[in-house]
């Protein structure tokens, strides 16, 4: 089994900038991607960014492009979302995902994680 948690969430005013974390543990198999996903009140799960097993390539949504950052640390089984210039539409609840090696393409994952408030304020 696989836990992710995320941490980092907060308020912030539209402008600012929040780094989201997500620590992973349990059995993680050696080469994993893992991806954020967002989800607003009364709308569906979103893609948000991906990055693959060795941090090599990464993966945006358009709406976030230019303004957020993924990367990862295997050493710390840990991804990162760095998310600047936030816009009040960028209100959500953040998930984490981890999957094999093939979910970079698929972006289908094998585990999420229990989701993180992010609140912009305009």
């Amino acid at each position: 089994q696989v836990q992710l948690v995320e941490s980092g969430g907060g308020l912030v005013q539209a402008g600012g900038s929040l780094r989201l974390s997500c620590a992973a543990s349990g059995r993680i198999s050696s080469s994993y991607a893992m991806g954020w996903f967002r989800q607003a009140p009364g709308k569906g799960r979103d893609f948000v960014a991906a990055i693959n097993w060795n941090g090599v390539f990464t993966s945006y949504a358009d709406s976030v492009k230019g303004r957020f950052t993924i990367s990862r640390d295997n050493a710390k089984n840990t991804v990162y979302l760095q998310m600047n210039s936030l816009k009040p539409e960028d209100t959500a609840v953040y998930y984490c995902a981890l999957g094999g090696f093939g979910s970079f393409r698929t972006q289908q994952y094998d585990y999420c994680g229990q989701g993180i408030q992010v609140t912009v304020s305009s």
